[in-house]
């Protein structure tokens, strides 16, 4: 299991090393294959205009769960990194292999295509159950379990989807040759 300290780091460098980790979130999920990089400098990042209500968690120390909604529709979940406490920073988890628990997945998402279970933020969040309750939860504690990634994989970088500032930057990594993607990368 990941320590709460492995998240107290550079949020780019966060972004790549997620790439071929595991995330569990009560025995469910499966193998990192997309992240995209938020921090408080970069104007498409929740945290850019300060704190708030909303992002909270961001501003909060590094290791735990942020969980928000986006459109009022779909939970996105981020982990709050960076290298000092109240920094700003997190890294959107966006998609993942599924290996653990595919029966429970495919019954919240209402389909059981694995390729598309955990393919996106609001997928994955829906898939592995996260809702706002997980807001601020630590990442190193149930129901979150982090593990290591067992090779090097080779990671490809592309801008982030979804955003209209900063799109230029390429900021989205994902896991080279991985069928689960949100999207492929140009």
């Amino acid at each position: 299991m990941l320590p709460r300290s492995f998240f107290e780091t550079d949020p780019l460098a966060l972004a790549r090393a997620l790439i071929g980790a595991r995330l569990l979130v009560d025995g469910v999920g499966g193998i990192i294959t997309e992240t995209e990089c938020y921090t408080a400098d970069d104007p498409a990042s929740h945290s850019f205009r300060g704190p708030t209500r909303r992002n909270a968690a961001m501003f909060g120390p590094q290791g735990h769960a942020y969980v928000y909604r986006i459109m009022g529709l779909h939970w996105c979940f981020n982990v709050v990194c960076g290298q000092r406490p109240g920094e700003g920073s997190a890294v959107l988890i966006r998609a993942l292999e599924p290996t653990n628990g595919l029966d429970i997945m495919a019954q919240r998402r209402g389909l059981a295509d694995p390729r598309r279970l955990c393919a996106g933020p609001g997928c994955l969040a829906q898939a592995l159950g996260l809702t706002g309750a997980h807001d601020g939860l630590p990442l190193d504690a149930p129901p979150f379990r982090f593990e290591a990634r067992e090779t090097e994989p080779e990671i490809i970088a592309g801008p982030r989807i979804g955003i209209t500032k900063a799109v230029e930057r390429p900021w989205r990594f994902g896991l080279q040759g991985s069928k689960f993607l949100s999207r492929p990368f140009r």
